[in-house]
């Protein structure tokens, strides 16, 4: 504690103007002198100021005030932020509340103590020109920091010190509050194609037509390209079309293409506040994902969790692939003429020794949304040549293993490079494995991602597209690659008899197209025995589904092995080798 000479004490206790010392230690704030002005205008001696201050800082303090002297008292101490501010305080505790604006700043002492000076005045009783320069002065303070600079609205200082007042309103009212929690769509998109100045100028349209749908609602600017309306929930119905007017709005109004807003719904409970509210409702809109034909998602107990279980497989995915918990399940591939496995698909299985299985359901598309497939799939190439000597030292025929490839994972690696230092690690050559990429994004495969897919063919990959006609069919793809395997997506066979079986003559006629262009065939999801002697029937060359084949781990099929359990018979390398010879020379 700071100690002041006897002489320094006296004149500033004896200071006319009402002051005090404080002093920082640690997180404590003390109060350590107080001069007679500030006795003065509280009518109290300074020991019962000191004693009263100091047992408790903000207890006479008005309620809707102590958030906001404690915050601006806490940046000050840490040297963040001035201290100049008005809030209301009782001197005693059933007395009127009075109106003090308070200055503060720091004073440094020969000892290196932490002292600041905080001077204030009473403006509540000094006439209706005091009064009037205090509220003025508090309506500027207020304007700088609970409004947004760029929109003009209020932000989140506003919302989280005053929305309170709002969602209680329409509790009174007999209503329930809902919060809105929007996100701008390809704003990162926008800014790189029209420059930032147009995106600040989307943002400030966005504002202005909240404003217009949801007017004499709580409109705030959150962070970056986030906005905030609290407002009373009506129902499902109403909340869908004043989002679908909102998107009308943006659209027609702003000066580039954008695909306007996404909205997640919080419902708030009797006991919820808002900053529960505001997570929750940020928390249900990132379960849109990259879906733009979802405008809004509600939240609920399911979306909360969904949430978190996307927390824990971003936070541990690193972790998994470390510790190997993501297996690799075997699904062998049929020739249909010979009744042999030609090849095995490799699919990904999350083991979590917390959690169990992870279905590939649910973290697939997570590592997708945030980039980070393309450590999943080389991780998947390097753990099944890893596992090659393990299938050879217990008699397994070396077919090739095809393994998923995302266009995502070519935007953020060299995918080429990375796959010829794993078969070089491994001294393995490149027939170990077949390189499947759906249709979707072949379809969609920008020049960049186009010239790699070839270089990889050209480099003696053969490649594989997946899903295909599940709903993005697109012809135009056979003539930019050259591709060995089709594989038909598996609504295909499910659907064979549906619309007076038109799934049996696009297939057949599909197949007899592939087939003059040197391209093998394979429909997935075989189930039955009829839907395999039709693909015998129309001259399909592969066929996998749990009608032939499980997924099983390389471990389960050990064991079987060791059991003496009859496994799938495999054609020998010499086999293949000739077979995909045949298939190479009609092209």
């Amino acid at each position: 504690m700071h100690q002041f000479s006897n002489e320094t004490r006296k004149a500033l206790e004896a200071m006319p103007i009402p002051l005090a010392y404080y002093q920082f230690v640690g997180k404590k704030i003390t109060l350590v002198l107080v001069s007679d002005g500030l006795c003065k205008m509280r009518n109290r001696t300074r020991e019962e100021i000191i004693g009263q201050i100091n047992s408790g800082l903000f207890d006479n303090v008005h309620p809707e005030d102590i958030e906001h002297l404690a915050r601006t008292a806490k940046e000050f101490s840490l040297h963040l932020a001035p201290f100049d501010i008005v809030y209301r305080v009782k001197y005693e505790k059933n007395s009127e509340y009075h109106t003090i604006h308070s200055i503060g700043r720091f004073q440094p002492t020969d000892d290196g103590s932490d002292l600041a000076l905080l001077t204030y005045i009473d403006v509540s009783d000094s006439g209706s020109a005091s009064r009037q320069i205090a509220d003025n002065y508090e309506i500027l303070q207020k304007d700088r920091f609970y409004t947004d600079s760029l929109t003009g609205l209020p932000n989140l200082n506003y919302l989280l010190e005053f929305g309170s007042e709002k969602v209680q309103k329409i509790r009174e009212s007999g209503d329930a509050p809902a919060l809105v929690y929007f996100d701008v769509i390809g704003l990162r998109s926008y800014n790189l194609q029209y420059g930032f100045a147009k995106g600040d100028e989307l943002l400030k349209l966005i504002a202005d037509m909240l404003k217009t749908v949801y007017p004499g609602d709580t409109i705030v600017r959150g962070a970056d390209d986030h906005f905030i309306v609290v407002r009373t929930y009506a129902n499902v119905h109403a909340a869908a079309e004043k989002i679908t007017e909102l998107n009308e709005k943006i659209k027609a109004g702003a000066d580039g293409n954008t695909s306007g807003v996404q909205a997640g719904i919080c419902i708030m409970e009797a006991d919820m506040n808002l900053q529960d509210a505001m997570d929750h409702a940020k928390h249900a809109m990132q379960q849109i994902g990259n879906d733009l034909n979802i405008t809004h998602v509600y939240y609920t107990h399911e979306t909360d969790e969904a949430y978190w279980n996307q927390r824990y497989i971003l936070e541990t995915f690193d972790e998994a692939l470390q510790n190997e918990w993501i297996k690799v399940y075997y699904q062998a591939i049929q020739r249909i003429k010979t009744g042999n496995a030609a090849a095995l698909e490799a699919l990904a299985r999350w083991v979590d020794p917390l959690r169990g299985i992870i279905s590939p359901a649910d973290f697939i598309p997570v590592l997708e949304k945030y980039h980070m497939l393309y450590k999943l799939d080389l991780y998947m190439v390097d753990q099944i040549c890893k596992e090659v000597p393990m299938r050879q030292a217990v008699g397994l025929p070396i077919i090739p293993v095809t393994v998923n490839f995302s266009a995502q994972d070519f935007d953020h690696t060299d995918v080429l490079k990375e796959l010829d230092a794993i078969f070089e690690k491994y001294g393995l050559t490149k027939d170990h494995i077949e390189i499947e990429i759906t249709e979707q994004d072949l379809a969609k495969a920008t020049d960049h991602f186009k010239k790699q897919i070839n270089s990889m063919r050209e480099s003696g990959y053969r490649i594989w597209i997946d899903d295909f006609g599940s709903g993005y069919s697109s012809l135009n793809i056979f003539s930019q690659f050259k591709v060995n395997v089709v594989k038909f997506d598996i609504e295909f066979l499910h659907h064979l008899d549906d619309n007076n079986g038109a799934n049996r003559h696009i297939m057949k006629a599909m197949i007899e197209v592939f087939r003059k262009m040197g391209i093998a065939s394979l429909a997935e999801g075989v189930e039955t025995e009829e839907q395999m002697d039709f693909l015998k029937e129309i001259g399909c060359e592969f066929a996998q589904g749990y009608y032939y084949y499980r997924p099983q781990s390389l471990g389960a099929i050990i064991f079987k092995i060791k059991k003496g359990s009859p496994i799938i018979k495999c054609e020998t390398h010499e086999e293949m080798l000739k077979i995909i010879s045949e298939w190479d020379s009609i092209k």
